[in-house]
């Protein structure tokens, strides 16, 4: 019988002819890429806004990311920036990723977010001659589970080229499936949930946005009021598929109704907090309203469906 000898040490290669150090992939320290997908809820790789992780004490973290020049939603209307709105997804995903990978919460948990705030400097977000890499500083408070639910609230600050363009905070909930599908009840059956059709939208001039599908808004009676109406085919904010409209869907457009107060092209949103109360079904029409406060650039916009508040957000700009 022939044995087959199977070879314990990697085979000689030639070299290049290139004049230089040939080093073997496996040799390379420190190759930069993004995160598993699937601890920040992306479907995408494309969508996946973290690269890498550092403990830096018990409960803080230092994070490396990176915001593509030319993304095909995170992106000023003239293209010469970074949208704001992209810090607040950054802010998410952290979130999500130290769940998952750093304290144990299982991938197939379900998030439920109750805030969402983040604030951003506009003049730092001008879109370089490269990719925009980030050092992400994350705090962790109450980081933990009571019974099956794991909670926490989390304080970031994202910096590029050594200066800070943002800073957010978030506080949510990681529950069991069985106990999401509980809190969802028939919403949450697929084939039960008939969305709403989609509606024309506002001109995307009046909301800051170029193309139509981006507009989750659809104009109705009432000067100050809309109709939440998103394309639920849309590719970064329905990105994978879902029973409800996304916490990231109700700040689009809290963005979108305060920068529908103004001409086109005057105003820009800098911050937005909001606070999360209720699902926004996909079946049930959600109004979304907007009332200017006495501090000038900021509007307070709330979402309402079946008499009930959905969300609360305060929209600022820049002074």
């Amino acid at each position: 019988m022939t044995m087959l000898t199977i070879q314990t040490h990697p085979p000689v290669l030639p070299q290049p002819e290139t004049g230089h150090t040939w080093t073997r992939c496996n040799e390379v320290p420190g190759l930069t890429t993004t995160v598993p997908r699937e601890y920040v809820h992306r479907s995408s790789l494309a969508e996946v806004f973290l690269t890498g992780c550092e403990r830096t004490g018990e409960d803080t973290f230092l994070l490396t990311g990176q915001w593509p020049r030319a993304h095909t939603f995170f992106t000023s209307a003239d293209g010469t920036s970074h949208d704001p709105v992209q810090a607040g997804e950054t802010v998410r995903q952290t979130g999500l990723y130290l769940c998952h990978a750093v304290y144990g919460v299982p991938l197939g948990h379900n998030v439920l977010l109750w805030s969402l705030d983040f604030t951003s400097r506009p003049e730092r977000l001008r879109i370089g001659r490269g990719p925009s890499d980030l050092a992400i500083h994350a705090s962790c408070t109450g980081f933990g589970w009571k019974g099956n639910r794991f909670s926490g609230h989390l304080e970031v600050t994202i910096h590029r080229s050594g200066e800070p363009v943002a800073r957010g905070t978030a506080t949510f909930s990681c529950v069991a499936p069985s106990t999401y599908r509980r809190l969802r009840g028939d919403h949450g059956q697929n084939g039960l949930t008939r969305p709403l059709p989609r509606r024309t939208p506002l001109p995307p001039a009046t909301t800051g946005r170029i193309l139509p599908l981006d507009v989750v808004l659809a104009p109705t009676d009432h000067p100050r009021r809309w109709q939440l109406n998103p394309d639920l085919d849309h590719p970064i904010l329905f990105e994978h598929a879902n029973d409800h409209h996304p916490g990231m869907v109700l700040i689009e457009a809290a963005r979108q109704a305060a920068t529908a107060l103004h001409p086109p092209g005057t105003y820009t949103p800098a911050s937005i907090a909001t606070r999360f109360h209720h699902y926004a079904e996909l079946d049930t029409p959600c109004w979304i309203d907007a009332t200017p406060t006495t501090t000038p650039g900021r509007i307070d916009i709330t979402g309402h469906q079946q008499d009930r508040t959905i969300f609360h957000s305060t929209v600022t700009t820049h002074p």
